[in-house]
């Protein structure tokens, strides 16, 4: 077992996608009346890196790019960001970079995602083995990066030796269905990835999803917690969150914005929960930060470039209100 403390070292190794996000501009504009759009890089673990950069952190990302246009504009958004890109590589060929077209609005958006060829999942172990984990303070994936091969098992070789350099492993399970062959078979690797993990983040759908028919999604996360995960936040949206470790769970509400649409929560409640953790600072208040940072980026145009910065997500904080607790009935049922 991994020591979370570790995390203070504040230099994370993000595995998984960046894209291109189009936004169709102005915000509330329909897809099919757009004629103008917004470019911006995208991605979850894209996103969550930049989102890491910004709030003091330094991030690494792994993945592979296409080579052609789209994939130097993704390198180069990496750089003016700040994420270092020496381990993304180039995919040739006809692989392409993923694209997101997108409608800024919070009833019945529209995102269009474009995943054919993916160049993420081409991503082998070659790109992993020689990386040197040592020097980082935590390897963070999404769910996207196991929906094929050969990234899936170039993915699970970087979970072995980052294990064997002591790093805690931090899994979003980000699932994407248009990725996956099956259910059964996203499920069935995604608690194959969760179990290894230190740290497991998800929404309620995601839990459900990956407990299978039939089962509790939050019977599963506590079941993670007993059977060795260190720390699951169980995310339940506008209802709030309960965040589990072996002798305690946390029940915590969200913050009240004017969101513009629903997207890019996740990735920011990640970079900033876990960019609390690495400050010091006490598990609420981590879940705090990263509830604020989701709260942040929802009502701003964009993913990456709505990530916040300290500045910004600290004076959201001394102002912000958080409405309580709303969650399920068996929220007080013991581990």
């Amino acid at each position: 077992m991994a020591q979370l403390s570790r995390l203070s070292g504040k230099n994370f190794l993000v595995i998984g996608r960046a894209g291109m996000d189009f936004y169709a501009d102005p915000p509330g504009t329909h897809l099919a009346d757009a004629t103008r759009f917004t470019a911006a890089l995208g991605g979850s673990s894209a996103n969550i890196a930049v989102g890491l950069v910004k709030l003091g952190c330094s991030a690494s990302l792994v993945t592979r790019v296409s080579q052609d246009a789209v994939g130097d504009f993704c390198l180069k958004q990496l750089a003016d960001y700040g994420v270092d890109p020496s381990f993304v590589m180039r995919q040739g060929g006809e692989a392409r970079n993923s694209l997101a077209v997108v409608e800024t609005r919070l009833e019945n958006t529209q995102s269009v995602i474009y995943r054919n060829g993916a160049a993420d999942f081409e991503m082998t172990h070659e790109d992993i083995q020689d990386i040197p984990y040592a020097q980082f303070s935590a390897l963070v994936t999404t769910g996207t990066v196991l929906a094929a091969e050969p990234s899936r098992s170039a993915t699970f070789q970087a979970f072995d030796m980052a294990r064997t350099a002591g790093l805690p492993l931090v899994f979003d399970v980000d699932y994407r269905p248009y990725s996956w062959n099956s259910t059964q078979e996203a499920s069935d690797v995604y608690s194959r990835a969760a179990a290894l993990c230190d740290v497991v983040i998800g929404n309620d759908v995601e839990f459900d999803f990956m407990a299978g028919p039939g089962r509790n999604g939050l019977e599963k996360a506590r079941e993670l917690i007993r059977t060795g995960t260190q720390l699951v936040v169980y995310k339940m949206g506008e209802h709030g969150a309960i965040t589990m470790t072996t002798d305690q769970e946390i029940h915590t509400g969200i913050f009240q914005t004017k969101a513009l649409k629903p997207t890019g929560a996740g990735d920011s409640f990640m970079a900033g929960f876990l960019a609390a953790l690495a400050k010091g600072l006490p598990l609420r208040d981590a879940i705090h930060h990263g509830s604020a940072a989701a709260a942040i980026v929802v009502a701003r145009v964009g993913c990456a470039p709505a990530m916040p910065n300290a500045i910004e997500l600290d004076d959201f904080l001394a102002t912000a209100q958080i409405t309580p607790f709303n969650g399920v009935k068996n929220a007080h049922s013991p581990l």
